[in-house]
């Protein structure tokens, strides 16, 4: 039994491969969101909270202006960089903007620890994208525009929801789909991301992505320049190695 502030209650049911457990509470409903609200703190990224402590900033900088549904345990980070300004910007030049849910999982932390890579478990994570948008994103193929993702766990979505043809259909349900080397590109064609850490199924997509080459010169560039890695770092905007 772990007992948490606010009179929150937990029994460890099991426990998994990563690390991660379920847990049983003594609240349900809108009770346990109240309860888990005030003992919880926000689930900053190893590599920041090991080196200091939350502070309320972190409450509004780790969140996306346009986020709507509890349920990811991370930030979508390359999200982190819109402001409601940006996004009018956008689309008074004519960039449209649809909108999936992610509810990122604790995985997405997780190293690759296999010499193999067809040995890694990947993580899953829920999304939904609605009929609607999926009529739009075809749309915009069919009229000759580019696709941009915001961030690989949205890559990931768009993706496990597009055939083998480039259709996009409407999808609810997880996604564990692991992307590297090899990998042919159904939907996506360009991609904003944050720069990532190295031996990680990120890097491992990016280079899928833009080419491992490219992406080499890339952060040597960012290191060499002083760019910001991370969640809370500097972006980057890809583009399939196939259109360079």
């Amino acid at each position: 039994i772990i007992i948490f502030d606010g009179g929150l209650e937990g029994c460890i049911l099991s426990k998994g491969d990563a690390g991660e457990v379920t847990i049983q509470f003594n609240h349900s409903g809108q009770q346990l969101k109240r309860a888990l609200q005030r003992a919880g703190v926000m689930p900053l990224p190893p590599y920041i909270a090991s080196q200091r402590a939350i502070d309320e900033r972190d409450e509004v900088d780790y969140q996306t202006v346009y986020s709507k549904k509890d349920g990811a345990v991370a930030a979508p980070t390359a999200g982190l960089h819109f402001t409601e300004t940006l996004q009018k910007e956008l689309s008074d030049i004519g960039l449209k903007s649809v909108y999936i849910t992610l509810h990122v999982g604790a995985g997405t932390f997780l190293p690759v620890k296999v010499v193999d890579t067809n040995d890694h478990k990947m993580h899953s994570e829920y999304g939904e994208l609605t009929k609607a948008v999926a009529e739009e994103i075809n749309k915009t193929h069919e009229r000759g525009n580019k696709v941009i993702a915001v961030g690989t766990t949205s890559l990931r979505l768009l993706e496990t929801a597009t055939d083998e043809n480039g259709k996009v259909a409407e999808f609810k349900g997880v996604t564990n789909i692991f992307i590297t080397p090899g990998y042919k590109f159904r939907v996506v064609d360009v991609l904003m991301t944050n720069f990532h850490l190295p031996k990680s199924t990120l890097f491992m997509l990016v280079s899928a992505f833009a080419g491992f080459d490219n992406m080499k010169a890339a952060y040597f560039h960012a290191i060499k320049n002083s760019y910001r890695f991370y969640s809370y770092g500097d972006s980057s905007l890809l583009f399939r190695e196939e259109s360079l």
